[in-house]
C-alpha cells in the first residue's frame, strides 16, 4: 500500500491525514496529521475495514407521512451498503411505531439492526 490521504471525520476539526503501511510500527500503520488517538483509529480502520451507519427512510402505510426516517444501530460494512439499502428499499411498517423500534431485525446478516428514527402514532 502506497500513502493514501484521508480527511478525518471523527470530530468537527477535520483533520487531512496520511496513512502509510509501516511493519516496524506495532499498530502496522503510519499515520501522520492527526491531532487525537482518535485520528489514527479512524484512519487505520478505514484503511483496512471500512464501515458507515446507514441513515435512510422506509415507507409508512396508514400515516400521514409516506417515509419515516430509519438508521443502523450500529456500523456496516461499506461493501455492504448497497446490500443492505436494497433489502431496506423493499420495507414498509405500519403505525404505531415508537423511537427506536427495531424495524429490521440483523440487516443482511450483519449484526446490526435498523431502527426508526422518529414516532408514528
Amino acid at each position: 500500500m502506497n500513502k493514501q490521504d484521508l480527511v478525518c471525520i471523527v470530530c468537527p476539526m477535520g483533520c487531512r491525514m496520511t496513512i502509510e503501511k509501516d511493519d516496524s510500527n506495532e499498530l502496522g500503520y503510519k499515520v501522520e496529521g492527526n491531532t487525537c488517538k482518535r485520528g489514527m483509529t479512524y484512519a487505520i480502520k478505514e484503511v483496512t475495514n471500512p464501515t458507515r451507519v446507514i441513515t435512510t427512510t422506509v415507507t409508512i402505510e396508514d400515516f400521514y407521512l409516506k417515509r419515516l426516517p430509519v438508521r443502523t444501530d450500529g456500523e456496516v460494512p461499506k461493501k455492504m451498503i448497497i446490500d443492505c439499502m436494497m433489502e431496506i428499499n423493499k420495507t414498509k411498517v405500519k403505525t404505531p411505531i415508537t423511537v427506536g423500534d427495531i424495524i429490521i431485525e440483523d440487516l443482511h446478516g450483519t449484526g446490526v439492526n435498523v431502527i426508526a428514527s422518529r414516532s408514528a402514532k
